[in-house]
């Protein structure tokens, strides 16, 4: 077994032990890449303020997301198809989020249902809602995430079109994946993973087959999910879906100032800074980029988080100085859950809180909330 100091230690690991077409959907963006990239990137042009001869000792990173108590500013973002980097993969990572101490935010478009994680789970998880044209489909969808006590909603709003990622469309992207040639050529080295798969009854997306009119199998489901996503949606569904929920609300997606402002008007909990992890419009702005305007614009008035890049606990840090209360981490875990299943989400999280405390630390603070955009150095962000 190698030895596993870094994120990108995971990353290696999940692409040798992941066959291509889903280790490729978790590590790629539209297009060209380049937001995909910059999201990565522009954290590196930071540059923190190292301080000497400081007080080190006693230090937390503890802190609060939308009034939940958190062993980090860190919470699992919604991903689709995290079943696929690894059988049960949501299951896992759910457990191993509880386990730590962080939030873990369930896809529409996962593999294990809604009602599978929380039979698997203690403790209360969020769920992500995309808008689809079959408006009754969304309010069971909504239901059901009551009944499992989901304890927020997070409200997807930059996918109403889906951007085009070359890879996934070369390499027949579908759940379970079709046995072509090179498909079975590919998992037949990935022995683990057949092996695991072949094992658990989750290989196809569980909260909507079953569920949603006309949806029974897969062959059904591409040609839906092509017709369902909403181009359509506004801030009046918005509104809508606030109303059904009733509880706690986080509009994610959000990249733009007036934007922002409209989201902080809907009544929202809080919002994610966000650009899909460079999968939707290529060429737009960083997430971390983005970040200070928002902070600016609406900080006072509702809970700025962000996603897109952070792969390492400095780059949680750096995003909190920005001013986001909280961050999201998506392809960070999902490299660890297909290098190693649940106990690789833990050392993602692991690595993470070590770098962030570490960071802290060396930047001169012991408690995350005495940090500032006073550690980063001057003309570097």
């Amino acid at each position: 077994m190698p030895i596993i100091t870094n994120i990108e230690d995971l990353r290696v690991l999940h692409q040798k032990r992941t066959p291509k077409m889903f280790y490729d959907y978790a590590d790629s963006g539209s297009w060209t890449e380049s937001t995909y990239r910059a999201n990565e990137s522009d954290f590196q042009k930071i540059k923190l303020r190292q301080r000497v001869a400081v007080n080190m000792q006693n230090r937390t990173t503890k802190t609060k997301m939308i009034g939940q108590d958190v062993a980090m500013p860190v919470a699992l973002a919604p991903t689709g198809l995290t079943g696929m980097q690894y059988p049960d993969g949501e299951i896992l990572a759910a457990q191993a989020a509880e386990k730590f101490g962080v939030p873990f935010c369930l896809s529409t478009m996962s593999i294990c249902s809604i009602e599978d994680v929380a039979e698997r789970t203690t403790k209360p998880f969020w769920f992500q809602l995309y808008v689809m044209k079959d408006r009754a489909f969304i309010e069971r969808l909504i239901e059901r995430a009551k009944v499992a006590k989901c304890s927020a909603l997070v409200l997807t709003l930059d996918l109403q079109i889906l951007g085009q990622r070359h890879k996934d469309i070369k390499n027949g992207l579908s759940a379970p994946p079709k046995l072509t040639i090179p498909n079975i050529l590919n998992m037949m080295t990935k022995p683990r993973w057949c092996l695991g798969m072949l094992q658990t009854p989750r290989r196809t997306f569980r909260n909507i087959v079953g569920h949603a009119t006309g949806v029974g199998n897969m062959s059904s489901l591409s040609s839906w999910t092509a017709e369902q996503f909403d181009p359509g949606l506004n801030w009046g569904d918005v509104e809508w879906i606030k109303k059904q929920w009733g509880g706690k609300l986080i509009i994610k997606g959000i990249l733009d100032a007036d934007d922002a402002r409209a989201a902080a008007q809907s009544g929202a909990d809080a919002l994610i800074v966000s650009n899909h992890g460079g999968r939707q419009l290529d060429g737009a702005v960083s997430s971390i980029q983005a970040l200070p305007g928002i902070v600016d614009a609406v900080g006072k008035e509702i809970e700025v988080w962000m996603d897109g890049g952070i792969r390492s606990g400095q780059d949680v840090l750096k995003a909190w100085a920005l001013g986001a209360k909280g961050t999201m981490i998506g392809r960070s875990f999902l490299y660890g859950l297909g290098a190693m299943g649940g106990p690789g989400v833990t050392k993602c999280l692991e690595i993470i809180h070590k770098e962030l405390d570490l960071t802290m630390a060396f930047t001169g603070h012991r408690d995350i909330h005495d940090v500032t955009k006073d550690i980063l150095y001057p003309g570097t962000y």
